[in-house]
C-alpha cells in the first residue's frame, strides 16, 4: 500500500510540470467546446423586379446551400405583409445540399414596393431577412 502511494505521488510530481506547461500554452479556443451548426449560404438575399404589370403576381425563388455541419431545418418563414405569400423547403437540408424560399408578391397596388421575408432556422446567425422590391405599373 505504501509502495502504491509513493509511486502515485512520484508520478504526479514528475508529470505536474509537463502538464502545467502544456495547459498554459492552450488558448480559450482550444479549451472551448465547438458546437456544430447549420449555416445558410444564400445566392442572394435581395431582388429587384423592376417594373411589373398590375395584378400579375411576381415570384422570386431565393436559393441557399447548407454549408454547416448538421442538417438545416427552417422553422418559420414570414412575409412583412399579407401581399407577400411564401413557400419554402419543408424537409431538413443536409450539409452540402440546397433549399429554397419562394416569395410571391400579389402586385395588386400600383406604385413602388419594398417587402421583406424573414426566415428562421436552426442556424447560429439567427433570422435572415430576404428583400424584394419593384414598381407595379398599369
Amino acid at each position: 500500500m505504501k509502495k502504491t502511494i509513493l509511486v502515485s505521488a512520484l508520478s504526479v510530481a514528475l508529470l505536474a510540470p509537463v502538464l502545467s506547461q502544456n495547459l498554459t500554452s492552450l488558448t480559450i479556443n482550444d479549451l472551448a467546446f465547438r458546437i456544430a451548426s447549420a449555416v445558410f449560404s444564400w445566392e442572394t438575399t435581395t431582388h429587384n423586379f423592376g417594373k411589373i404589370p398590375a395584378n400579375v403576381p411576381a415570384v422570386k425563388e431565393f436559393s441557399f446551400t447548407n454549408t454547416g455541419e448538421v442538417p438545416l431545418q427552417i422553422t418559420k418563414v414570414k412575409g412583412s405583409c399579407g401581399c407577400t405569400v411564401t413557400n419554402y423547403t419543408k424537409e431538413s437540408i443536409a450539409p452540402g445540399k440546397t433549399g429554397m424560399v419562394k416569395a410571391t408578391y400579389n402586385a395588386a397596388k400600383l406604385g413602388a414596393f419594398h417587402k421583406t421575408v424573414t426566415v428562421t432556422a436552426n442556424t447560429e446567425e439567427g433570422p435572415v431577412v430576404l428583400s424584394i422590391k419593384g414598381e407595379v405599373v398599369e
